[in-house]
């Protein structure tokens, strides 16, 4: 069983920054893809960037430029850094580890 634990959520005002954090339970981060989803109210959870094996990423549109999310192997952790944050930002941030691991959620408020 893989346990993924969030951390660096938080509240920020626009413009600012805040770094995510998940560390899994044990070492599958070498073999798996993982990323971050988000998940505003009342609407669906969507991916926010996502990291291959192979290091390759992908953004959503809505934060090129102003997210960058990276892995660490070596502490089973993947990192999203958040910088010129947006009120629309404002979500519950999920972190994924393919096929199906979900954190539990961290929640992310970006004041105007």
């Amino acid at each position: 069983q893989v346990q993924l634990v969030e951390s660096g959520g938080g509240l920020v005002q626009a413009g600012g920054s805040l770094r995510l954090s998940c560390a899994a339970s044990r070492s599958i981060f070498s073999t798996n893809a993982m990323g971050w989803y988000r998940q505003a109210p009342g609407k669906q959870r969507e991916l926010v960037a996502l990291v291959t094996t192979l290091g390759r990423t992908n953004y959503a549109d809505s934060v090129k430029g102003r997210f960058t999310i990276s892995r660490d192997n070596a502490k089973n952790t993947v990192y999203l850094q958040m910088n010129s944050l947006k009120p629309e930002d404002t979500a519950v941030y999920y972190c994924w580890v393919s096929p199906l691991y979900w954190g539990q959620g961290t929640q992310v408020t970006v004041s105007s």
